[in-house]
């Protein structure tokens, strides 16, 4: 007889078989959102930062910015009208207007456009700074999530370990072979344990977070990473070159280049002004021409033109502004030789360090992994066969236990390592 559910509200009955094929609808529907979840490599995540980092957008918008300055390099001052009305002339009332454009020495147009071209520059290499911040954080960010899914898996394989022994203790305590305290200690280490774990969850969302910050996204992601969990590798030889190309380095050159384009516009602005003007005006009465006394009137015009220079008078306060940016240009440059002998300096340090990582890794492989298998496999079997005593297998079950998490802490450190050599070498 097929079974049936009543249900209390209608008084129905509904077949009972309906009830799994709703939790296999609720358990597909839930394996597809989490198949819809974004898949990110990690040169996926750093190209969807560079498309919607909010601080890569602005720095956009700052050189558009400067771009926008570039009609503002043949600017000229305003144009001055006057008019001049009344008897300037005789009693008459006559109307004279004027017009005037004073034209910048020609040379500062020039250093104008080239001092804007390297504001440009300038805001340019300000964003390859920004890019390479943001590569970096992506980086970390990316590669701490792949250390901590790891470090999760690792911990919860411990945790059962921890189970399994604290299992055999519980029945060595009813036989006698061992006391109450044994088993309450390898309680309180698998609790170490379980505050571990979620430690490493509050660590893994809050790094979720700042890499969705990051990428500027609400959307769900999960990182795509190999199954095993290796180290980076640097792949490219490293030299003075990679540094002397820093846009850090760079960047100080070329306030240098601004300060030397703003001393050509300094110097052009301390030339003299080129003054034009035209002046149209009535004479109202007798003008002799030719001998005769004719009349004008106000219809009749009379012009001229002005021709002029304006000459500065206080020399002294451009040639101050001058030595104020040489000044300038000597303190950018010397900054920017600075900043690449403290990069090679970084870099000589990070490779140091690469190189110490890996040898800490490479002794984790060799030896303290295989290491810590053995010692744990043999103290296992020698617990549960009464060889081993249970100091002893607490012992190898600790010590295999820091070896572990101390490996995977050991690719994390070689990953920060190669991530700031990147840094350094503008990768």
């Amino acid at each position: 007889m097929k079974e049936i559910l009543r249900n209390s509200t209608t008084g129905t009955y509904s077949p009972l078989f309906q009830l799994p094929s709703l939790l296999v609808l609720l358990i597909f529907s839930l394996g597809a959102h989490a198949q819809n979840k974004m898949q990110l490599s990690i040169d996926q995540a750093i190209q969807m930062a560079l498309n919607g980092n909010l601080n890569l957008k602005a720095s956009n918008l700052d050189i558009k910015a400067s771009q926008s300055l570039m009609k503002t390099a043949s600017e000229l001052p305003k144009l001055d009208l006057n008019a001049q009305l009344g008897q300037y002339n005789s009693t008459h009332f006559d109307q004279s207007y004027q017009v005037s454009q004073t034209i910048p020495f020609p040379t500062l147009f020039g250093a104008r456009k080239q001092l804007i071209n390297a504001e440009i520059k300038g805001k340019q290499l300000q964003r390859e700074l920004t890019v390479l911040e943001l590569k970096s954080q992506v980086r970390s960010y990316y590669y701490q999530i792949l250390y901590l899914r790891h470090n999760h898996q690792q911990l919860k394989q411990l945790d059962s370990l921890y189970t399994d022994f604290i299992r055999i203790a519980r029945l060595r305590y009813k036989t006698g072979d061992t006391k109450k305290v044994d088993v309450s200690t390898a309680q309180a280490k698998q609790g170490e344990i379980n505050l571990l774990l979620k430690q490493n969850e509050v660590y893994l969302a809050s790094a979720h977070t700042s890499l969705a910050a990051l990428l500027n996204t609400k959307e769900d992601f999960e990182l795509l990473g190999p199954n095993a969990f290796v180290p980076l590798q640097i792949n490219q030889l490293l030299d003075s070159a990679a540094v002397a190309s820093h846009p850090a380095v760079q960047s100080f050159y070329q306030q240098a280049l601004i300060a030397a384009r703003s001393k050509k516009v300094e110097k052009s602005q301390g030339l003299p002004d080129i003054t034009l003007g035209y002046v149209n005006q009535s004479l109202i009465g007798f003008q002799t021409v030719n001998g005769t006394e004719t009349y004008f009137g106000a219809g009749n015009r009379f012009s001229s033109v002005n021709i002029g220079l304006a000459i500065p008078l206080t020399f002294g306060a451009n040639k101050a502004r001058v030595r104020s940016l040489d000044y300038s240009q000597q303190a950018a440059e010397a900054n920017a030789q600075q900043q690449q002998k403290n990069l090679m300096a970084q870099m000589q340090n990070a490779l140091l360090q690469y190189q110490q990582d890996m040898k800490q890794y490479q002794y984790f492989v060799n030896d303290a992994l295989p290491n810590a298998k053995e010692i744990l496999a043999a103290a296992q079997l020698g617990y549960k066969t009464g060889d081993a005593s249970y100091l002893e297998y607490l012992y190898a079950l600790q010590t295999a236990t820091d070896i572990q998490l101390n490996y995977l802490k050991s690719i994390q450190q070689v990953n920060q390592s190669v991530i700031n050599i990147y840094a350094i070498i503008n990768q």
